[in-house]
């Protein structure tokens, strides 16, 4: 489901995709097939390119509709991709399913899993980046936030900024702040932008904050950057960030 709307991650990273040699020839030319097959749509057959800037969450098939406002070609086109892009990738997959297939026939699966669980909930290099850091775990943080106030996280996908969100509404729940905050991706936030009084910036868009602020001192937003160890803490530590939100209405 979040493929479908853009969110990539879960397939990429999660099947994985990216660094599998097998997947590489369909990651590579499925794309590739897909312009070719667009291009001839609109220099032979005369259909409408893309007349229309849609959000970045709109799922494929209906991005190609709506962009092309609704030409009948347009759904030729949408169905003639997928029945293509699933016919490159077919063999592929029975190729990698074979050979996941007799990874848990000979019970290497498993170990492997094994690994990775023990890999992916060893906290012991996020510690130590907090602790060169000098970020205090324990540090105290006082929460004296009133009135309701939205916060929105950006992240270059909406995928990071997910977890600081998540923190912030669990604490706001659990200590009773009246804040509520929502993630977002760095570029699909302008529509939405009116509604926030808070916009923090993960540190993969950190770098961004000068166009930001533009945009927000516009609205009377405040905004605010992170880094990569304070980043972890906040998404780790629920109460301290409820106190970083505080802080920045404290500036």
């Amino acid at each position: 489901v979040p493929t479908f709307f853009g969110v990539n991650e879960p397939i990429l990273f999660g099947a994985p995709i990216v660094l599998n040699p097998i997947f590489f020839i369909p990651f590579i030319f499925a794309p590739i097939v897909n312009v070719w097959i667009f291009k001839f749509f609109v220099d032979t057959l005369n259909m409408n390119s893309f007349s229309a800037n849609l959000p970045w969450v709109t799922p494929g098939p209906l991005g190609i509709v709506l962009g092309t406002n609704f030409q009948l070609l347009s759904f030729v086109l949408a169905v003639l991709l997928v029945v293509v892009d699933v016919v490159i990738y077919y063999p592929f997959v029975k190729v990698y399913d074979e050979q996941i297939l007799e990874e848990e026939r000979s019970g290497k699966a498993n170990d492997a899993l094994k690994e990775k669980v023990a890999a992916n909930f060893n906290t012991a290099k996020a510690d130590a980046i907090l602790e060169k850091a000098g970020v205090d775990e324990e540090a105290p943080a006082q929460n004296n936030i009133s009135e309701e106030t939205n916060v929105l996280v950006l992240c270059a996908g909406g995928g990071t900024s997910g977890l600081l969100a998540n923190a912030l509404n669990k604490a706001a729940a659990e200590y009773n702040v009246p804040v509520k905050a929502a993630a977002g991706g760095y570029g699909a936030h302008r529509e939405m932008l009116p509604e926030f009084d808070l916009v923090i910036l993960a540190p993969q868009v950190a770098s961004n904050y000068e166009d930001m602020k533009a945009e927000t001192d516009k609205l009377g937003i405040k905004l605010a950057k992170t880094e990569g160890a304070q980043y972890i803490k906040l998404t780790r530590d629920g109460k301290g960030a409820l106190a970083f939100v505080q802080e920045q209405f404290n500036n």
